[in-house]
This record gives structure tokens, C-alpha cells and sequence, in this order.
């Protein structure tokens, strides 16, 4: 795609704003929970400035505690693949901010430029001083605005945290997608599976379809509540009978992609059914077969070496880490050994997450250059708890460097736990001659 514009600023000039940006309106990403600014009315309000853009194209909303970002990029790719021009709006960003904002068209993407960026921050910086909006209040107001300034047929949107009060929510979409239900981010959205349940299915809108990916017995019944009181049409993926595995073919290798496959051909079947938009299922499935090429996700059961193997996963909470630890138990015997380095930030549940570990790995702990960062040390003493033992480095990179010298050709190493380390193994990773594939 690769559209050119003219310059009208600098790269220090857009570090600067970026960085002032990230300064004065820090993101969740960077502080957690005080971040976190539930209520629609700034963002109805920043809306409403911006001449509402979101009203310009059609959408799809999507929410759950995991999966939804994989699905949004599947959607997107398979989208795009049909021959509609798809904006993406995910969050949070491994490596450049711009990765939030993107642009698929014709299984291609291009991410926002620089020069909308500092464009969007500089005419609106005003507002920001005065309306005090949220780091995601921020940049969602810059996706839809950017979105409408590159007419797009449709846009997919994952919601931040959460659902009801998500700064997102002032859309309505053709179709709404709720992956699945977790116990996250308890604070903000309830303690109670049902609760949370409530939280994401605010999404749900009157006489819109809702697509649910996955259940359990205490959160469908929150679910056919919302959708009999919107009179919106239920799909339940797991009801699927018509999909398999051998139907639907992605380069996301997870194991757990096959549960988000299953979501996604739902919400095709559902898009169909009710002629929401124009679909060829061949096309789609070859969106489908090329998401990482065609949206650039990253950080997905990765693999970025081969000798040794070398993956990774951002899988970051106890129901991601699950999945993880069946993969990895299921590959198990492929390898000699598997050296797991793992760090995490200090507001998860580390109770949870041990009780879902795999225990026949050796650990080697670290920890992010992040103000969230749980401390490296801190975890292994945590974790000794539960029987869970290894050795402590005080950074991803000397981590990394660990492992790489005492694995051999016939071992595994496995890094996750955090979205922040992922983000610093793959900066450092791009440029560094032993992460080279066969």
C-alpha cells in the first residue's frame, strides 16, 4: 500500500509529541488500573468534536477476556480478502504505537502514519488539556477519525477493558463478538464470572447480531438475558456442528486458535445469514490462511528460530497461560528439554496463574524494563510456593541469552507471561543474527 504524503513534521518532532502523549495521558498499557477511566461521556463529547467518523463506515465490535485480538485480525484478514478496504483497531501495541491503528486491503496493511499521528495530537491537544480524556479515549477518537479520513468499507474494533463502559461503545456495529469470559481485571469489572459476563455483554446492541465464541453455565444465561432484552439474534459458536478444524486453515499456530476459528466462522455464517455485508467464503478462508502477512500480528505462538526452536506467546493470564502450558505439554516429548523464561506484571493473580503452569519445564525467570513489572526475584519467591523453581536474571535479553546457552538442537525454548516482555524479545530479536529461521 505504501501511500505517500507529505512531511510536514520531523521524526524528533513526532518522538516528541508521542512521548508527551504517553506522558500526560498514560495508557493502561504503561500504569494498569489508574489508567482506567470507565463512563462514556468525555469520549460522546470528543465524538462528537471529532463530527462523530464512526457513523462514515460499518463495524464489528469485539470484546472477551482472551482471544479477541486474534479474532479481530482474522476478521480483518478475511475481510480484507474479500475485497473491502478494513480498518483494525486493536490494542495493546508489542513494538510502535502505530500498530494500534492499521489499514488491511487486499491482504496487505499498512499502519497509521507518523504524520496522522502528530497531525491528530497537534489539533486536538486543546481539548485533550482541557477534557482531561483517557489514553484510549485518545487514541480511539484517532482511529475512527483516521478510519474515516481513508474511507474505509468497514472497520473492526476490539473494545480496551471491558465492554459497557468501554470508550468503543459509542459504535453500532453490524455484529457483535464476545469471545469468552475470564476472571480479569476483577476491579474494574466484577468478581463474579456473571458480573464480568454483564460488563462485556454491553456491547450487545438492539436488534444486532451477537456472536459468542465460547460459554460456561454461569455466563450464558447473562448472555441469552442481554440478547432476548435487545432482541438481538444469539450465535453460539460452540453450537457450530458445521465447523471443523480441517475447514478453516491460519498461519496462527496456536492450539487455541482452533476455538477462535470456530468464532470467526460463526461470525461469517452470521454475517451471511443476515446479508450484514457482501462475502465470498472462498476468499475469506484465503484471508484466514495468511492473518500474520496480512494484518501483522505478532507475539502468537511465534516461532522466531529454529535451531533451537525458539516460540513465544502473549499469552498473559491464567486462562492464556493454560492453553500454553496443554501445548506445551502436547509437544513435550519432541524435545529433550524445554527451558520456559517467564516474567509477568505485578497486578495478575499469581495464585491463578500457578495453579496453571506446566510443571516438567525448567524456569528461568525475568522481568520486563516496565514500571508494571512484577520483579524477577519477587516471582521466583512467589512461585517457590507452589514447587516452581529456576533460575532469576534481571532482564528479558540476559534471559534469552541464558537459555540460548544451554539449549541445544533438540530443546525448546518457550518465552511468555507478559505482553511486555514479547515486546522486548522481538525488538531485540529483529536485530540479532542468532534469531534467524531455517
Amino acid at each position: 500500500m505504501n501511500k505517500k504524503r507529505s512531511m510536514i513534521y520531523s521524526q524528533l518532532e513526532y518522538e516528541q509529541e508521542l512521548e508527551w502523549l504517553f506522558t500526560q495521558f498514560p495508557s493502561y498499557q504503561t500504569v494498569g488500573g489508574k489508567a482506567y477511566k470507565p463512563g462514556l461521556d468525555t469520549m460522546k463529547e470528543f465524538d462528537s468534536r471529532l463530527g462523530s467518523p464512526h457513523k462514515y463506515f460499518k463495524t464489528i465490535h469485539v470484546a472477551g477476556t482472551n482471544g479477541k485480538g486474534s479474532i479481530s485480525h482474522m476478521l480483518a484478514a478475511g475481510l480484507s480478502a474479500c475485497g473491502y478496504k478494513v480498518g483494525l483497531y486493536t490494542s495493546p501495541h508489542l513494538i510502535d504505537f502505530r500498530e494500534r491503528i492499521k489499514i488491511c486491503k487486499n491482504s496487505e496493511y499498512e499502519m497509521i502514519s507518523k504524520e496522522e499521528v502528530f497531525k491528530f495530537i497537534n489539533k486536538w491537544k486543546s481539548f485533550f488539556i482541557d477534557y482531561k480524556p483517557s489514553f484510549f479515549e485518545i487514541t480511539t477518537g484517532m482511529a475512527f477519525d483516521y478510519f474515516r479520513l481513508e474511507n474505509v468499507d468497514i472497520a473492526v474494533i476490539e473494545t480496551g477493558l471491558g465492554g459497557r463502559l468501554d470508550s468503543t461503545n459509542i459504535i453500532t456495529p453490524i455484529l457483535s463478538v464476545i469471545t469468552n469470559i475470564g476472571l480479569e481485571h476483577c476491579e474494574h469489572l466484577g468478581n463474579t464470572l456473571q458480573e464480568i459476563a454483564g460488563e462485556k455483554g454491553g456491547i450487545i446492541k438492539k436488534n444486532i447480531p451477537v456472536v459468542i465464541g465460547e460459554t460456561v453455565p454461569e455466563t450464558l444465561g447473562v448472555f441469552k438475558k442481554i440478547a432476548v432484552a435487545c432482541e438481538s439474534k444469539l450465535y453460539l459458536a460452540e453450537e457450530e456442528t458445521e465447523f471443523s478444524i480441517d475447514l478453516l486453515k491460519s498461519d496462527l499456530k496456536g492450539e487455541y486458535q482452533n476455538y477462535n476459528l470456530r468464532t470467526v466462522f460463526c461470525a461469517f455464517k452470521a454475517m451471511s445469514s443476515n446479508n450484514l455485508i457482501s462475502l465470498s467464503w472462498s476468499r475469506f478462508l484465503e484471508g484466514i490462511s495468511i492473518v500474520t502477512s496480512s494484518t501483522g500480528l505478532r507475539g502468537r505462538w511465534e516461532t522466531l528460530c529454529d535451531n533451537p526452536k525458539v516460540i513465544c506467546d502473549t499469552g498473559h493470564n491464567a486462562h492464556g497461560i493454560r492453553w500454553v502450558s496443554s501445548q506445551l505439554e502436547h509437544i513435550r516429548d519432541n524435545y529433550d528439554n524445554i527451558y520456559f523464561i517467564f516474567g509477568i506484571v505485578a497486578d495478575k493473580d499469581i495464585d491463578a496463574i500457578a495453579h496453571c503452569l506446566p510443571k516438567n519445564v525448567e524456569y528461568i525467570f525475568t522481568n520486563a524494563n516496565s514500571a508494571r513489572a512484577l520483579k524477577s526475584s519477587v516471582l521466583a519467591k512467589r512461585l517457590e510456593c507452589y514447587g516452581f523453581k529456576g533460575e532469576v536474571t534481571s532482564s528479558v535479553a540476559t534471559a534469552v541469552d541464558l537459555a540460548l546457552n544451554k539449549a541445544s538442537s533438540r530443546d525448546l525454548i518457550f518465552i511468555g507471561g507478559s505482553n511486555y516482555v514479547i515486546a522486548e524479545l522481538l525488538s531485540f530479536a529483529a536485530a540479532d543474527v542468532r534469531f534467524k529461521k531455517s
